[in-house]
């Protein structure tokens, strides 16, 4: 089971609002440069938010969302500090309530 970090926010402000895309290839291009594997996603519309742990950060969010998931902490934590208007928290997944961290809900 692994422990979860993430950064959600609403699709509007993360991915049309704020520089996200330039922000993660920079990230890549730095992790590339020090031989490290990447350890965080993207995803849309991300499925663990129905899970009911998740229910606070639901209930927060009014439109389609997406998120960062990481393995860091301290990586998510940046995310949070560089583009403020994000939720932040963690989940162990697989889990009885959320099988597949990195899955997206369809609808």
């Amino acid at each position: 089971m692994n422990t979860y970090y993430f950064a959600i926010a609403s699709q509007d402000f993360l991915l049309h609002e704020e520089p996200l895309e330039e922000v993660l290839r920079e990230r890549i291009n730095y992790y590339k440069q020090m031989q490290k594997n990447i350890d965080f996603w993207l995803v849309t519309n991300p499925s663990f938010i129905h899970a009911p742990e998740m229910k606070h950060v639901k209930q927060q969010l009014v439109k389609p969302s997406v998120a960062i998931l990481s393995f860091n902490p301290t990586f998510i934590e940046w995310i949070k500090l560089r583009f403020g208007f994000v939720l932040t928290g963690q989940f162990k997944s697989p889990s009885v309530n959320i099988q597949n961290a990195l899955s997206n809900d369809p609808t």
